[in-house]
């Protein structure tokens, strides 16, 4: 009997401890959600994305898991497909919210992060995109409390190539091509916006639909406008298309030729003809050996190194993307003490939301948007001769970042 009695307190004791059933509050092991879309169109950028994210959760596991009150928590990544399509994106980040995962990024479709983000709202998760979300996405009461957007819209994408292309290329006259949706509105926004603060005119516009393969007729309007820049919004597949159709045209002779955002995927898909001499921006290029802040040329030497040893190749401008998204998920996590999506929100505000990243310092501003030292990158395209080997595409010419590459919160409704 005393020996019934001796465990019944025992089991008493321990419960008001928090020691009992109350610890499956505190797991030694979470899953977050990797949701891309891994066929489609952005398969290619979908996979490095899922790379980056991999990478992150490797990183916090080869260090014994995240630092929690109770002890050190492993992550594992559960990755789907969202095959860039709306019901099916929200059907597969359902299913992973059911299955228990702590936290979600992902997409490459800004769309469909749009949609999760309105789900987000009702129902709180740290949902981290890790597109380039459309600037009405931004606007006060529309970004969830717990949606962190580390890359920025379209609209700093074309305000940093318009600026870039005036500023630092000496451009004056401008065509703009936009694709027919949000990313190209945004980004024509940007690039005008720049051309009327810098003294720049747009001497032509045109816009075509994601997808879109033959650009002869809008080729022949470019030559016709006599513009010193052309500066194109169109990315992935459809970037290669085009800059493709822009050398067998010769328009690189003509006037100086400008994608507004690139990544390594794209450059590969270029003969090295078609890319010399192209100029884009770029929001992680691994190589800054020539790059005047030494200390941010370090940090993406050391991030390239890590990277090569796990996939074999530099790390592209879309995994970095989702490296940075995740680092940041696992560090509210860590700092909130919890996995409470206002929880992690807050801690990862506090300090005037100061972090770092892998290109350098950045601070998360009201509006959950990333402001980077160096937002992105000016590159400058390589051509037969220039290229040491498979992966040397670039040469890094400037950068751009600082609040004044955003949007002003004012304008957003802050």
């Amino acid at each position: 009997m005393k020996r019934l009695w001796s465990l019944l307190a025992a089991s008493v004791l321990l419960g008001a401890l928090g020691q009992g059933p109350a610890n499956a509050a505190d797991p030694t092991k979470i899953k977050v959600g990797i949701l891309l879309p891994l066929t489609g169109t952005f398969a290619a950028v979908a996979e490095t994305q899922k790379q980056g994210a991999l990478l992150a959760v490797d990183v916090v596991n080869k260090r014994g898991g995240l630092n929690m009150p109770w002890g050190k928590v492993t992550v594992e990544g559960v990755v789907d497909d969202d095959e860039a399509k709306l019901d099916v994106g929200v059907r597969r980040y359902r299913y992973m919210v059911s299955e228990g995962v702590k936290g979600v990024g992902g997409q490459t479709w800004a769309p469909l992060a749009y949609a999760l983000n309105a789900i987000v709202s009702k129902e709180p998760m740290p949902y981290f995109p890790i597109c380039v979300m459309a600037k009405e996405a931004f606007q006060k009461g529309k970004l969830a409390d717990s949606t962190f957007a580390v890359a920025y819209s379209p609209w700093t994408v074309g305000y940093m190539a318009g600026k870039s292309a005036v500023q630092t290329l000496g451009k004056k006259k401008i065509f703009f091509l936009a694709r027919s949706d949000s990313w190209g509105w945004d980004m024509r926004d940007g690039v005008y916006a720049a051309a009327k603060e810098f003294g720049a005119t747009i001497v032509g516009y045109d816009e075509v639909s994601l997808g879109t393969s033959d650009y002869t007729t809008i080729l022949q309007k470019v030559r016709a406008a006599k513009p010193d820049v052309f500066i194109a919004a169109q990315f992935a597949a459809d970037s290669v298309a085009l800059l493709k159709q822009v050398h067998q045209m010769g328009l690189g002779k003509e006037m100086t030729i400008f994608n507004g955002f690139i990544t390594n995927v794209v450059a590969k898909g270029l003969p090295p003809e078609a890319l010399q001499g192209v100029y884009a921006m770029h929001y992680f290029y691994y190589d800054l050996s020539g790059f005047a802040d030494k200390e941010a040329a370090k940090s993406a030497q050391e991030f390239t190194a890590l990277f090569r040893a796990k996939y074999n190749t530099p790390p592209d401008a879309y995994a970095t993307i989702a490296y940075v998204a995740y680092t940041e998920m696992f560090r509210g996590f860590e700092a909130a003490k919890s996995f409470d999506a206002p929880k992690v929100s807050a801690a990862l505000m506090a300090n005037g939301g100061k972090f770092n990243t892998v290109k350098g310092p950045a601070n998360w501003r009201q509006d959950h948007s990333a402001a980077y030292k160096y937002a992105a990158f000016l590159v400058k395209g390589k051509g037969p001769g220039e290229q040491k080997n498979e992966w040397d595409l670039f040469s890094v010419i400037g950068s751009m970042g600082g609040e004044s590459v955003l949007p002003p919160l004012k304008a957003l409704g802050y």
